[in-house]
Order: C-alpha cells, then structure tokens, then sequence
C-alpha cells in the first residue's frame, strides 16, 4: 500500500515539474523575439504602444506585450497604375510609373496612416497630375528627370507625418494622344528635312568657299610666278645692258688706243722733213674735197675765179701747213729754235 502511494507521489511530482517546464518553455518562447535584419516589430501593452525592436535578440512580457506591427525597412517598389493628365497646354496624357520608398519610422508608419502604401500611392498619382498640369507637352518629355525630381520633392513634404520616405520616382510611360503623336511625327519628319536642307545648303557654301580659295590661291601663285618672271627678266634685261656697256666702253677704249697709237705714229712722222711733205700734200687733198663737197651740196656757188682754182687751193694748203709749223702747238720744234 505505501509502494502504492509512493508512486503515485512521485507521478504528481514529475507530472507537475513537467508541466511546469512546459509552461516555463511557452512563456519563454512568448517572452522571447528574434527580430530579423531589415525588420521592425512594433509593440503594444495592453494596447498601448511601448516600443519598438529592432533586428537582434529582444523580449517582451508574456500575455502583457504583443507585437501589433511587422514593418519591412527594406526598399520597395510600388507600381503606380496608369492615369490621365492634363499638361500646362490642355494635351491629355496617360502616364504610369514606378515608385521606391522605405519605412524609417516603423511607430509612424503604424500610428500615422492605415495604410502607408495606398496612401502614397495615391499620394504620388495626386503628385504627378499637379506636377503634369504645370508644364507644356513638350517639356513633359524633355523635363522627365525634373519632372522625377519635383513629384519626390512633393510626396517627400506630404508623407512625413507617415514615417515614409521616398527614395525616387520614375515614369515609365507617356501616351500622348493619337492625334498628337501623328501631329509629332510630322514635325519630326519637318525638322528632319530642315536639318537635311541646312546640311546640304551648308555643303555647297563650304564647297564654293573651298573652290573660292583654290582660285585665290591659283592667282596668287600665278602672280607670284608673274612677278619672280618678270624680275629674272628685269635682271637679265639688266646683265645684258650691262654687258653690252663693258663691251661698248672696251669697244671704245680699244678705238680710243687704235686712234691714240695712230696719232702719235702720224706725229712721229710728221715730225720729219718727208712727213711734213705728205702732211701738207693730205691736208691740200682734203681742202680741195671740201671745196668739191660744198660745190656739190649747193646749187649756186660764188667764188672768185682766181681763188678757185686749184693752184690758190694748193698755195692755201700750204700756207695753212707753214702757219701751223711756225705755231709752238703744232711744231715745238721751232718754239725751241726761237
């Protein structure tokens, strides 16, 4: 019987340490939360909120504490559905894109909005169509990172008070209407043909400029080529004279030396008694040709008749050769007589 008793004894107490470690086990797992990387849990107790845990080892108060939120602090992407705007110019877009945001405040994303994700969401359709509404269809796709810039500047403002940041935002697609886009294409194909005719007219100038400066350039050598002819010409103008002077001046010094040399051989001769005789004889000779040369030349001749014979002529000579053997200049042999 007290066998009995003992192992009944025994079973409650192993039963109970049992229990008691199974329900020390359940509070323990209820007390104790691992939060993961780029997570946050937010806590309330008693439905108030307490804290926040971050990623790591954290513990909670069993039955007390319960986590109200699992927030991603992760980067994410929200498609935002395609929607019509009006541009600055009354041009109705349908446009779509994409937007990236990441929880920084995981109390404010819980606390701040119901749902952060609809809310900006919306908050950026809202966004865009003010942002489309404020410029032209044309800067709409010339502008598309401004465009980004402004519609992240705004939701930025806006979304705060939700613990939400906006990291960018990004338009994948703008439809204009059909209307519109044919209307584009035909001033692209016109600013295409513009373009064409500028090149081509700016082809045929740099083409005359370029045939322009070979002329210029071919006259300018042909000039060059004129003027080094002319002046190897002028040159060679100029030696020639030059050497056609030497030539005439030796011509004329030789002459010069011919009729020197002769002079002083007639003076020597004529210095003699036979040489005085011959002078006189070539000077009567060339008295009487000159008489016959004036006779010739005029048609009416006045002389004496004596005088004009060819005996006066003769005794004129001589008289003329006398005087001029009596003159020191011509004979200074009788100025040394004297």
């Amino acid at each position: 019987m007290n066998s009995i008793f003992y192992d009944l004894g025994l079973n409650y107490i192993f039963n109970f340490w049992v229990g008691l470690t199974i329900v020390a086990l359940i509070l323990l797992k209820s007390s104790v939360k691992f939060v993961p990387q780029n997570r946050a849990y937010v806590v309330e107790r008693f439905g108030k909120y307490i804290k926040t845990m971050t990623a790591g080892l954290n513990f909670l108060f069993p039955f007390i504490d319960k986590v109200a939120a699992n927030r991603n602090l992760k980067e994410q992407a929200i498609n935002a559905a395609k929607q019509s705007a009006i541009t600055k110019d009354n041009i109705t877009l349908g446009i779509d894109g994409i937007l990236y945001i990441k929880v920084i405040d995981a109390k404010r994303a819980t606390y701040g909005v119901d749902d952060y994700k609809f809310a900006v969401t919306q908050l950026s359709q809202t966004t865009m169509r003010s942002e489309i509404g404020k410029i032209d269809l044309d800067k709409s796709f010339e502008e598309r990172e401004q465009l980004n810039t402004s519609i992240v500047g705004a939701i930025n403002e806006a979304a705060a008070p939700w613990g939400v940041q906006v990291l960018r935002y990004e338009i994948k697609d703008i439809d204009p209407p059909a209307s519109v886009l044919q209307a584009m294409e035909q001033q692209m194909r016109a600013e295409r043909e513009k373009r064409a005719t500028i090149l081509e007219s700016e082809g045929e100038r740099q083409s005359a400029i370029n045939r322009a400066e070979g002329e210029k350039r071919s006259a300018i050598l042909e000039a060059e080529g004129d003027k080094e002819a002319k002046v190897l010409e002028a040159e060679a103008d100029k030696a020639q004279q030059i050497l056609r002077a030497e030539g005439e001046a030796k011509a004329i010094e030789t002459v010069a030396q011919a009729r020197a040399a002769a002079i002083n051989v007639i003076g020597k001769a004529a210095a003699t008694g036979e040489g005085q005789k011959a002078v006189q004889l070539e000077l009567a000779t060339d008295a009487i040709a000159a008489k016959e040369a004036i006779a010739k030349e005029g048609t009416i001749v006045l002389m004496d008749n004596d005088k004009s014979s060819a005996g006066n002529t003769v005794a004129e000579a001589i008289s003329v050769v006398a005087a001029m053997n009596k003159n020191e200049a011509f004979n200074p042999s009788a100025g040394a007589d004297q």
